[in-house]
């Protein structure tokens, strides 16, 4: 998969909610009620990962998740970064 040049991230970032690029990554940051709410979603993001064979750079410190996404094979954002965060953003709105 191509690498995106910078004018193509930054347009895609217009489709996706609270993403930011940086660090030739893009990143956002999630806050739950608790714990066991961001470990959940963090299972449901797994199963999903794993379905795309894409899998994100991740922490997490009780009810904080940030993630990051970037396509180590290519260097860079990709579009499965986009398609992934979006996946993500789909199972956050669906709390």
């Amino acid at each position: 998969m191509a690498k995106l040049s910078e004018s193509e991230i930054t347009e895609r970032l217009k489709n996706v909610d609270g993403w930011e690029y940086h660090e030739n990554a893009i990143h956002t940051t999630f806050e739950f009620n608790d714990f066991k709410d961001a470990f959940s979603v963090m299972t449901r993001i797994a199963f999903e990962a794993e379905a795309q064979q894409h899998h994100p750079d991740w922490s997490n410190v009780y009810n904080k998740l940030q993630i990051s996404l970037s396509t180590h094979d290519a260097g860079g954002i990709t579009e499965k970064d986009f398609t992934l965060a979006k996946t993500i953003d789909a199972i956050i709105e669906g709390e």
